[in-house]
């Protein structure tokens, strides 16, 4: 566990910071770019459960999502090196991947299919959720790019979590849409 008696430390003020393995990055490293925008994520899911309290199932999810994000940021903040370490690093694993695809499918069996696509918005809740949806994207775009980086080693459920959780809420945005009833369709052209 993580103990932190001072907040500020002042390691920072150079545009540097540590990696959990000891290792100085700059602040604009491909790796802190991918955790940090995992952070903003989860802060975002943050925001939805202000207004996900309705949904007692939802807002549990989205708890564990949370913590799983936490998870996800520790696996990225902790780089492959080849190098024993001491201790366990934490890592995301496929059966996190998997509960998602089930909660997915889940929400998604009580929704009827799309027939176009839709707006952002609709219930508050719907629209918060596709925030957090949106800020996860990039997060998962800041993943690819890193998986692409010459030394770089992340793993695939790194990837797969990111963007499960991406379709998660989506679908959960429609949840908040009574289902998708209250889905705000897209209408090509409309404002030509």
């Amino acid at each position: 566990m993580v103990t932190l008696n001072k907040i500020y430390t002042r390691t920072g003020d150079n545009g540097t910071t540590s990696l959990a393995t000891g290792e100085t990055v700059a602040k604009f490293d491909a790796r802190v770019e991918a955790y940090g925008a995992v952070d903003e994520a989860n802060a975002a899911i943050g925001v939805v459960r202000l207004h996900s309290a309705a949904d007692a199932e939802l807002d549990a999810i989205l708890g564990r999502i949370q913590n799983d994000l936490f998870d996800l940021g520790a696996d990225l903040a902790t780089p492959e090196r080849g190098k024993p370490l001491a201790w366990e690093a934490l890592r995301i694993l496929p059966n996190q991947v998997t509960r998602l695809e089930k909660e997915i499918d889940a929400m998604n069996a009580a929704i009827p299919a799309l027939d176009s696509f839709i707006l952002p918005g609709g219930s508050a809740l719907s629209a918060y959720l596709h925030v957090a949806r949106t800020i996860t994207r990039r997060a998962e775009r800041q993943v690819a790019s890193l998986m692409e980086t010459e030394g770089e080693i992340v793993s695939d459920a790194v990837l797969h979590y990111l963007n499960r959780l991406s379709d998660l809420l989506f679908v959960a945005g429609r949840r908040a849409n009574a289902n998708g009833a209250e889905d705000v369709k897209w209408v090509p052209g409309l404002t030509r």
